[in-house]
């Protein structure tokens, strides 16, 4: 009879000490779970980096996507060495807080770790075009995007005291210059909004910081990015063409 109660409790204890365990690996959500999870809560995703912005003061902030939604993790932990392996389609697990920035919702203080034998996995651009202006768009924020057939209209500022139009500026007022940011505006449908190519992610040595420099208003154009989110859509821009219609 001791023996028998021996080995119960033997089994009992070894089965208590793998629930231990699995408690403590934390299985990682879903999209659809993340996006229901509340503010400030701790969350865990698996996810694919699609591109990183600049690394710095050991924090990396990056664009990163899965086959069922995207996510932007700011400022994730992140050594100087460990940057350099995080390349489009690198597969990592991310732990942090899902917070808000004016309307961006994001992961923050995050740490991760490589998935070293998952294969990689690049998102195709998604042509939300026809989403512009509507609620649904909200639904892929942070997802690669396309924009197709928009028209360069004027950025309006103030410098030195006088009313600038040009097709971009220096900064979102137009105080930067090479190097800072670039914020143009394009319309469709006769709405007009506002882009921004994130010179942390895309600097003035990218052919995108290039393109949008060269532009005129009135050119139509398609453009890609991530679809960033600040009181209301705010792409940030990767890739500027001539509009395919337009090229014809």
């Amino acid at each position: 009879m001791k023996r028998i109660i021996t080995l119960v409790l033997t089994v009992l204890m070894v089965m208590s000490l793998f629930a231990c365990v699995a408690a403590d690996e934390t299985a990682p959500m879903t999209h659809d779970e993340y996006v229901a999870a509340e503010l400030e809560t701790e969350v865990t995703v698996e996810t694919y980096v699609q591109a990183h912005q600049s690394w710095w003061d050991d924090k990396l902030t990056v664009y990163a996507q899965s086959e069922d939604g995207a996510y932007f993790i700011y400022n994730m932990a992140c050594a100087e060495e460990d940057a350099e392996k995080l390349v489009p389609g690198t597969k990592i697990r991310v732990t942090g807080y899902k917070s808000e920035w004016s309307g961006e919702v994001e992961i923050v203080d995050a740490t991760f770790e490589i998935i070293e034998d998952a294969e990689p996995w690049i998102a195709e651009a998604a042509d939300v075009t026809e989403l512009l202006g509507a609620e649904e768009l909200a639904a892929h924020q942070n997802e690669f995007v396309s924009f197709k057939g928009m028209t360069v209209e004027p950025y309006t500022y103030t410098k030195d005291e006088k009313t600038v139009e040009a097709p971009f500026a220096y900064a979102w007022d137009g105080s930067g210059d090479e190097g800072s940011d670039l914020y143009f505006n394009v319309s469709l449908n006769g709405e007009t909004y506002t882009f921004t190519v994130e010179s942390y992610l895309c600097g003035p040595d990218t052919e995108v910081y290039s393109a949008v420099k060269a532009l005129n208003i009135g050119d139509v154009i398609d453009l890609e990015g991530f679809l960033y989110w600040y009181n209301g859509a705010n792409p940030h821009i990767t890739a500027v063409a001539p509009a395919a219609e337009a090229a014809e």
